[in-house]
């Protein structure tokens, strides 16, 4: 919500009033936009997923979660709308306060919990496709999925414990705490954000490297496959960026500047950084509306492309111990990355 409304109320002497307007007017048409793609783009994407149930690989497990976690998130979008179409008014009472936040929060960390995954994956078949080879099945996904989803929870939880309210206005349905908590709160988010970003962030950011530099060394990797998969990457990391970073970096300058602004000290940075955090928030919004087009698209385009690639193998009597390394490594980098049909 309105982040922080309660602190400027007690404090309107010592700083400068922030002005709250912005955030009523700029969310919800981010929220109606993201609500009618996401579901769109998620109920096409899971509709095609569970079309080849039968014939999953162990990548769509995860763009299988991906899924669930957008359209739990999404479900929640338009009570969102109507508190800030009120002028900031919570209707729905502070425990369904409570569910919106975390669902939030589920989708947010679960996002870059399976992003991970799936990078992990990619990582494994294409630079070690010999030791990945039929040891990891769909089995050692659906349980990995399982510790996503608990690992999330488990870091999600605390927040519902901290007050969505502030004491002399119990309408509100804050996205962090109110101002007599927001200490605490700042200590647990910069712990939140180490565990649920950070760390998943830079496994993401090792994998793909690795991936980026075996694929530009690798002669036997077809040239269009391999534009392909880089420039598949260099689209998930400026996402995970783009929507990931502003958000935890803004976040924790916004509790940051809510327990200065408590203590009396005033900066001109304070406005420009609530501002920024709404933008943010809107730009991890997006996420849920993007994950589905991003995924199902790179997979229908190397499905097709390997397929080609193996045919024009079996077919090619040039350099047959080319072609067949070629063919074997295409076809584990297919099985392993679940991209078989």
């Amino acid at each position: 919500g309105s982040l922080l409304e309660s602190t400027h109320m007690m404090n309107q002497t010592a700083c400068p009033r922030i002005s709250f307007d912005f955030t009523g007017r700029f969310l919800p048409p981010v929220y109606i936009l993201v609500f009618i793609i996401g579901l769109v783009a998620n109920g096409w994407g899971l509709k095609s997923l569970l079309h080849n149930w039968n014939k999953l690989g162990n990548v769509n497990v995860f763009v299988l979660n991906l899924g669930l976690t957008d359209v739990l998130y999404l479900l929640t979008l338009p009570f969102l709308v109507v508190y800030y179409f009120m002028k900031s008014k919570w209707i729905f009472g502070e425990t369904f306060c409570k569910i919106t936040r975390f669902c939030f929060n589920v989708n947010l960390y679960g996002s870059i919990g399976f992003l991970t995954c799936i990078s992990v994956y990619r990582y494994l078949a294409i630079v070690h496709p010999m030791r990945a080879m039929g040891r990891i099945t769909v089995t050692h996904s659906v349980m990995i999925s399982v510790i996503v989803w608990l690992l999330v929870s488990v870091q999600s939880l605390p927040d519902m414990f901290f007050t969505k309210a502030s004491r002399n206005n119990t309408e509100k349905c804050f996205d962090t705490t109110d101002n007599d908590y927001v200490e605490d709160y700042l200590k647990y988010n910069l712990g939140w954000t180490l565990s649920g970003f950070c760390i998943p962030f830079l496994i993401t950011l090792g994998c793909y490297g690795h991936v980026i530099v075996v694929l530009c060394s690798t002669n036997t990797i077809d040239k269009v496959l391999k534009q392909r998969s880089l420039k598949l990457m260099f689209i998930l990391i400026l996402l995970f960026s783009v929507c990931y970073i502003p958000y935890h970096v803004f976040r924790n300058l916004n509790l940051l500047a809510r327990v200065l602004t408590k203590q009396g000290i005033c900066h001109k940075w304070y406005n420009g950084v609530y501002i920024a955090r709404q933008i943010s928030r809107a730009l991890v919004c997006l996420n849920s509306a993007l994950n589905p087009l991003v995924y199902l698209h790179a997979h229908e385009n190397i499905r097709a492309r390997v397929r080609r690639l193996i045919q024009q193998a079996r077919q090619s009597v040039v350099q047959p111990s080319t072609v067949i390394y070629r063919s074997e490594l295409i076809g584990k980098w297919q099985s392993n990355s679940g991209f078989t049909n």
